[in-house]
């Protein structure tokens, strides 16, 4: 008996790989934008980080880029539609949709859109770990793989005044939240940025999963920390809005696969 042939390794440029899209017009990207953030809110709604009418997630409008889209104030993360999104400009005003706005979406995301041209959207929710962590007025410590990402790249809003409902706010929140990926907003919750939908929605939820470890861990003993070699060699590996986007995916496939009237 003759012994089989192996069977011959496919080239690897013949293997598929996702990254993300170019785009040939502005309408193009603009539609892409409107879609990744439809879907990043419907996801927020499955992993439960509304609480009542707070929360929001901005795109930068690829063309207006003093404007942006968000979520409509006062409907469900879980029933939002492309069509739902609302667009806002620089002085907080509703140009395209017929719903209101989140005044204090536009107070912060305005300031954070103003003061970082890279950023394409902010990410913004009371979720339930996002703020026990805020209420200790800790950042997350370089205890797991994941949470290395957010190693020396987020930041701490040390203060509280109620609800942000004036640009001044949002312009120390975002001077806080400097040139990182994400700041915790003392009192309040988590705040993540990204020059996606797709890698600010992703900071938020990994996030979200950090602080949740953290508390945990810190319940049951006395975490061990990683190193800070290690924790910044695992940032620059993990850290990137590339990686970011690449690790959304999964959950933008789940999330479109299962309502895909979202995109309607």
């Amino acid at each position: 008996m003759s012994q089989a042939t192996a069977p011959e390794p496919i080239p690897v440029d013949q293997l598929h790989f996702a990254m993300p899209p170019k785009h040939d017009t502005v309408e193009d990207e603009r539609r892409h934008r409107k879609e990744r953030l439809a879907a990043a809110l419907r996801l927020f709604g499955r992993f439960g980080f509304e609480e009542g009418v707070a929360g929001h997630i901005t795109a930068r409008d690829p063309e207006f880029t003093d404007h942006f889209w968000v979520n409509p104030f006062g409907m469900s993360f879980k029933h939002i539609t492309v069509s739902d999104l609302i667009l806002v400009n620089h002085k907080g005003q509703v140009v395209e949709g017929r719903h209101h706005v989140n005044q204090a979406a536009f107070a912060i995301h305005s300031q954070i859109h103003r003061a970082r041209p890279d950023v394409v959207a902010a990410a913004h929710s009371h979720s339930t770990y996002g703020r026990a962590l805020s209420a200790l007025g800790e950042l997350l410590e370089p205890i797991t793989q994941d949470v290395c990402a957010f190693y020396e790249d987020h930041a701490l809003f040390d203060d509280y005044t109620g609800v942000v409902v004036d640009e001044e706010e949002g312009r120390r929140i975002a001077t806080a939240l400097g040139p990182h990926k994400a700041v915790v907003l003392r009192n309040h919750g988590l705040l993540t940025v990204g020059d996606t939908v797709d890698a600010a929605a992703w900071w938020f939820i990994t996030m979200e999963r950090s602080c949740q470890v953290q508390l945990a861990a810190k319940a049951a003993g006395k975490p061990v920390h990683i190193d800070q070699a290690s924790a910044r060699h695992t940032r620059d590996q993990l850290g990137n809005d590339l990686a970011a986007w690449i690790n959304y995916q999964p959950l933008y496939q789940q999330i479109t696969r299962s309502e895909p009237e979202l995109l309607g």
